[in-house]
């Protein structure tokens, strides 16, 4: 394992605030870092030294691109899997494409984590309406359906009450292949943060309690509750023996519900994630920091916390516009992703908070 020296060039598949955050980090050690998004208004280009304003397929400015970058990662995990192939030979990608293969499919991400010794809801395939009446059949309702690919923060999905019309749910996901996932009675929500090195060693950042609001994640709360901490070394080691079958590196987050009979794994991304957001001031080294040092080689950072108790709240929609109001409380660590429009359901930045 070469480090990858400072100086080097960084390329990040996706314009986002995640990639805003990893290029913040990177500039910290001494990288530059080049984003490649197909839409021109890009948070995280605004903070890059380079930015290719090109399609997620368009091969030949995948290849220039990663001609220009030392080593490749990606902040957003429904970039295409095919394009990537590609570039394979040209500069070395971190996490795996692997990982994004099964994280782009729900039924392979739930199978990957079944074969691994994880415990999941039980789920059916859909690809039509009379697969869908057998599903719900067969797993009850209440149910959720979800489109197999590229849904995220409740997008592409739809909950299923007893007696409900199936055909107008169908109509709702537009007729794509999902899955649809039996409910599961738990206690609270968390996810698992680790990352990976090149060589092979795991750190876990503390285990965040998480709240949801419409399917959108809405606080991240560390240390988490006793409930949860019970079931963080089985669900701890689930995610990693994933990580190692995956010969992952950087940050992987594996989402669980914390129920009577153990955790049970819900979703994966191979990603620096929103639960982790927290890290930036609550852990001596964030996940941001972390991700980069794994992609390039370089020895982890410490993840223990710095504080007794941190509570990270996403800023959605018009929420932002508080922004004044938020800093007037000198404890409150702010981060605002400079995206211009604000909608419901968008996360425009996220507030920070220790307690000692």
């Amino acid at each position: 394992m070469t480090p990858l020296p400072p100086g080097s060039t960084i390329g990040i598949l996706g314009g986002g605030q995640l990639g805003r955050m990893l290029g913040v980090a990177a500039a910290q050690l001494g990288y530059r870092c080049h984003i490649y998004a197909p839409d021109e208004a890009s948070v995280a280009a605004d903070v890059a030294a380079e930015f290719t304003c090109a399609q997620d397929d368009d091969i030949p400015a995948l290849e220039k691109f990663a001609d220009a970058c030392d080593v490749i990662t990606f902040e957003f995990e429904n970039v295409p899997v095919a394009p990537l192939t590609a570039i394979a030979d040209r500069a070395p990608l971190y996490p795996p494409v692997a990982a994004l293969d099964i994280a782009q499919n729900r039924i392979a991400e739930k199978n990957y984590a079944r074969t691994h010794g994880g415990k999941t809801a039980p789920f059916a395939e859909v690809t039509d309406a009379a697969s869908l009446d057998k599903a719900i059949a067969d797993i009850g309702a209440p149910a959720i359906l979800k489109t197999i690919r590229m849904g995220y923060d409740g997008k592409g999905q739809a909950r299923i009450k007893p007696g409900d019309d199936l055909g107008k749910h169908w109509d709702s996901v537009a007729h794509q292949p999902c899955v649809a996932e039996g409910f599961v009675t738990f206690s609270h929500e968390f996810s698992v943060i680790l990352v990976r090195g090149q060589d092979g060693a795991i750190r876990y950042w503390d285990t965040p309690h998480n709240i949801h609001e419409d399917g959108i994640l809405a606080q991240s709360l560390v240390p988490a509750p006793a409930e949860i901490a019970r079931q963080e070394e089985a669900a701890r080691a689930l995610a990693a023996k994933m990580a190692d079958a995956m010969d992952y590196v950087g940050v992987l987050t594996c989402e669980f519900f914390a129920t009577d009979n153990g955790p049970v794994f819900n979703e994966m991304a191979p990603r620096v994630h929103n639960s982790g957001h927290w890290t930036i001031e609550g852990a001596i080294t964030s996940q941001f920091e972390n991700h980069i040092r794994a992609i390039c080689g370089l020895p982890l950072g410490d993840t223990g916390l710095v504080a007794d108790r941190v509570e990270m709240t996403n800023l959605i929609g018009g929420s932002a516009g508080e922004w004044q109001a938020l800093l007037t409380d000198s404890a409150n660590q702010l981060h605002l992703y400079g995206k211009g429009e604000s909608r419901p359901g968008r996360k425009m930045g996220h507030v920070t908070k220790l307690f000692f």
